[in-house]
C-alpha cells in the first residue's frame, strides 16, 4: 500500500488520471460482480411450493408429522426387521437428471414455469459421457456410507430406467442417453456392498391433473397409472431393494402425503411393493405410515432421543439437491456434528450430492466426503451399529451411544473454564474411560452421577470420542 501511495503521489497528473479511471473500471466491475451474485442468490431461493415440500417433511420441533398416514395389517415392518437399517447410520443420496443441465436445481421445471413439452427438450441433451455408477459407490464407500439412494425420477417425470410404463416414454433408455442408470446403479451398489435405495415421486408436473384430481380425473387417472407401473417395474426389474423412499405424494402442493391417501390407496401401492420385496424398508411419504420418519434440510438437530426409527437428509450443496451453478457446501465440522446428533438421537443420516449434467459428483463435495470419511475411519465405533443413550444429549456439549458394554460419549466442544463432565447417575457400573483409541481419562462414580476429569486431554477438533467400559452382566 506505500508503495502505491507514493506512487500515485509522484505521478504526473496524466498518470493519475489514468489511474483514477482504471480503479473507476474496476469498482464498476466489482459492483456488476456484487449485484449479478445477487440475482444468482435470489434466483436459487425457494418457491412457496418448494419450501413446504420440505417442511411438510420436518420431524423437529415437537416430532412434528411422526406416525401420519394410513396403516394396515403387515404394512409395516417389525422391529427385528428393522435392524440392520439402524445399524447403518450414514447413507448417500443422490439428486441427478435432467434438471442438471440448467443447473439451477431440481424445482427448475416449476419454479422456471417451463412448459412440459419444451422441459422435455432437454431429454436431447442428456447423454452423460462419463456416468460411473462404480465411482458413485466408491465416494460413498470411502466417506463411510453404508447404503445409498438415489432418485430414479423426481417430479419433472423424468425416468432414469428402461420404463415402459412411462407417460409419453419421458425415460433415459427411450432418448438421447439410451441407458438405464437405475440398472448400472443396483449393480454397482450391490458389487460394492452397500445397501441399495431407491427415491421415487408419484408427483408429476407434466399431469394437470396432479394439481386437480378431483375437476380432471381421467387426467389424475393417468398419473396413478404411471406411479403404479413405475413402482412395480423398479421392484420388480432390480433384484432386492433394501430402501424405497417415496417423495411427493401430496396433492396440487398442499396438506401432507398422508392428506393424499384417498388418491394414491398406498396400502394397495405397498402391498405391490412388498410382494416382489417383503422385507424392503419405506418411509413414510406415500401416505402410508412408514417403517421410519424423516427430518428433511439443514436445521440443527437438538433435544432428547427420538425413540422410533427416523433419518435426516440434507444437502452437502445447500443451495438444492440438484446440481447447481451456486455452491453452499457444508463445512466438515458442520457434517461431523450433524452426524453425531442425529446418531445420539437415534437417527441414521441421508447426505445428498447433485452430479452434474455428465454424471460427476463435483471434486469439492468428493474431497468433502472423503475428509468425513477419515472422521469415521478413527471414529466408526461410537457411530456404526450404535443405539442411543444411555444419557440424554446435551445441547452443544454431548451426547452418547452404546453397544454391548461400552459407552461412547460424543463431546461436541466443552463449555469454557470447565475441565469435569458431570454425568447424570446410571445403574451400569463404569470400570474405565478412554479417549477411543487414546490415553486413559480419570472417573469417578457415585449414586449422584459421573464424573469424568478433562484436564490435559487432547479434544479431537470436529467431535472427541470416548469409550466408557461397563461391567458385564
Amino acid at each position: 500500500m506505500l508503495m502505491l501511495a507514493n506512487y500515485v503521489n509522484n505521478s504526473n497528473s496524466e498518470t493519475k488520471n489514468m489511474f483514477e479511471r482504471k480503479m473507476k473500471i474496476r469498482v464498476t466491475g466489482l459492483v456488476l460482480l456484487l449485484i449479478s451474485h445477487c440475482f444468482a442468490v435470489m434466483s436459487q431461493q425457494m418457491s412457496d411450493a418448494e419450501r413446504k415440500s420440505m417442511e411438510k417433511g420436518t420431524l423437529y420441533p415437537n416430532l412434528k408429522g411422526a406416525g401420519q398416514g394410513v396403516s394396515g395389517p403387515g404394512s409395516n415392518l417389525p422391529p427385528e426387521k428393522m435392524q440392520w437399517w439402524e445399524d447403518q447410520k450414514f447413507g448417500m443420496f443422490i439428486h441427478w437428471g435432467l434438471y442438471a443441465i440448467p443447473a439451477t436445481g431440481e424445482w427448475t421445471m416449476f419454479n422456471q414455469k417451463i412448459p412440459a413439452e419444451e422441459y422435455a427438450k432437454l431429454a436431447d441433451q442428456f447423454n452423460p459421457k462419463h456416468f460411473s455408477a462404480a465411482e458413485w459407490a466408491r465416494v460413498a464407500k470411502e466417506a463411510g456410507m453404508k447404503y445409498m439412494v438415489m432418485v430414479s425420477r423426481h417430479h419433472d417425470g423424468f425416468a432414469l430406467w428402461n420404463s415402459p410404463s412411462s407417460y409419453r416414454h419421458f425415460n433415459s433408455w427411450e432418448t438421447a442417453a439410451h441407458r438405464d442408470f437405475v440398472k448400472e446403479y443396483t449393480d454397482a451398489c450391490r458389487k460394492a456392498g452397500l445397501h441399495v435405495g431407491i427415491y421415487y415421486s408419484p408427483l408429476d408436473w407434466r399431469f394437470p391433473g396432479y394439481f386437480d384430481p378431483k375437476g380432471l380425473p381421467d387426467n389424475a387417472a393417468l398419473l396413478k397409472k404411471q406411479t403404479y407401473g413405475q413402482v412395480e417395474e423398479l421392484m420388480k426389474n432390480y433384484g432386492k431393494i433394501d430402501i424405497l423412499w417415496y417423495d411427493g405424494g401430496w396433492l396440487a402442493h398442499k396438506g401432507s402425503d398422508a392428506d393424499a391417501a384417498w388418491f394414491w390407496e398406498p396400502l394397495k401401492l405397498n402391498a405391490m411393493v412388498r410382494s416382489y420385496n417383503p422385507d424392503v424398508v419405506i418411509n413414510p411419504r406415500s401416505g402410508m405410515v412408514g417403517d421410519f420418519q424423516t427430518d428433511e434440510g439443514g436445521a440443527d438437530v437438538k433435544g432428547p432421543i427420538i425413540p422410533f426409527p427416523w433419518e435426516k437428509c440434507l444437502n452437502l450443496n445447500a443451495t438444492s439437491w440438484g446440481y447447481n451453478k451456486a455452491q453452499q457446501l457444508m463445512p466438515l465440522k458442520q457434517i461431523v456434528v450433524m452426524l453425531v446428533n442425529t446418531v445420539d438421537r437415534g437417527g441414521n443420516m441421508l447426505l445428498n450430492v447433485g452430479p452434474d449434467p455428465d454424471g460427476v459428483i463435483p471434486p469439492m463435495h468428493v474431497e468433502r466426503l472423503k475428509e468425513v470419511g477419515k472422521w469415521l475411519a478413527k471414529n466408526g465405533e461410537g457411530i456404526y451399529h450404535t443405539r442411543p443413550g444411555p444419557f440424554q444429549p446435551v445441547d452443544g456439549f454431548y451426547g452418547s451411544t452404546h453397544n454391548g458394554n461400552k459407552i461412547y460419549l460424543h463431546i461436541l466442544k466443552m463449555p469454557d473454564s470447565v475441565t469435569t463432565i458431570k454425568l447424570p447417575p446410571t445403574n451400569q457400573t463404569i470400570i474405565s474411560c478412554k479417549l477411543l483409541n487414546g490415553k486413559k481419562v480419570e472417573l469417578y462414580q457415585d449414586k449422584t452421577g459421573v464424573r469424568l476429569n478433562m484436564t490435559g486431554v487432547h479434544l479431537d477438533s470436529l467431535v472427541t470420542t470416548l469409550v466408557l467400559k461397563t461391567k458385564e452382566n
